[in-house]
């Protein structure tokens, strides 16, 4: 083979190991944690801008925020704490703040403190609650319990059958955060890590609270 076949058949083979490599990269990280991991953004169902009294809340760390094509909020069953079946509309009449999270998601983890901080600054308030839904499988969800049980004064939820995190835009990417008003209605979606006890996150939850 002449010096010019060779470097071509090198390129080639260069080329299909790149591809080899790239392919069991995806495959690794679709089998970390039972191939449950945060879908890219490019994957995502389309969703709507912001209504225009919500657009200037979207900046710093809510600069993802967006809103769901439907507000009507998914009748799906989770649990709580104790076994006991839980809906979304059960938070009927409160701003609530949903988040779906798993232990093997790694911005979940670090963005959990945030949440706990927000529900903390509104803890005198019956109208305001966080919500934290575990998307963990049996195998991890004692480990979810402790976590959450870190990040007081957040109560454990979770979904054992990883479906309620596929009913919103994010379309099981995770984290998710879904902001939802008094009347049960979604107003706003967030894929991805962010600061929810920062500035913003406060005058959108101050926002919708002075709404009535």
């Amino acid at each position: 083979m002449s010096g010019s076949g060779r470097t071509w058949a090198g390129v080639a083979t260069f080329a299909v190991i790149g591809v080899i490599g790239v392919g069991a990269a995806l495959l690794y990280v679709n089998q970390k944690g039972g191939g449950k991991e945060s879908a890219p953004p490019a994957a995502q169902a389309p969703i709507h801008a912001l209504e225009p009294q919500l657009a200037a809340f979207a900046r710093g760390s809510l600069a993802a925020l967006q809103a769901p094509a439907s507000p009507t909020a998914p009748d799906y069953v989770f649990k709580a704490a104790d076994g006991a079946d839980v809906r979304l509309a059960d938070f009927a009449g409160k701003v609530t703040v949903v988040n779906l999270w798993a232990t093997w998601c790694a911005p979940c983890k670090i963005e959990m403190p945030t949440l706990a901080a927000l529900a903390d600054h509104y803890k005198a308030r019956d109208d305001f609650a966080v919500v934290a839904v575990s998307m963990d499988l049996d195998k991890t969800a004692d480990e979810a319990r402790a976590f959450i049980a870190k990040n007081a004064p957040l109560d454990f939820y979770i979904d054992p059958k990883f479906q309620l995190a596929f009913e919103f835009p994010g379309k099981g990417a995770m984290p998710q955060t879904i902001v939802m008003d008094r009347q049960g209605r979604v107003r706003a979606v967030l894929t991805g890590e962010a600061d929810w006890a920062g500035p913003e996150a406060r005058a959108l939850i101050d926002h919708l609270l002075a709404e009535g």
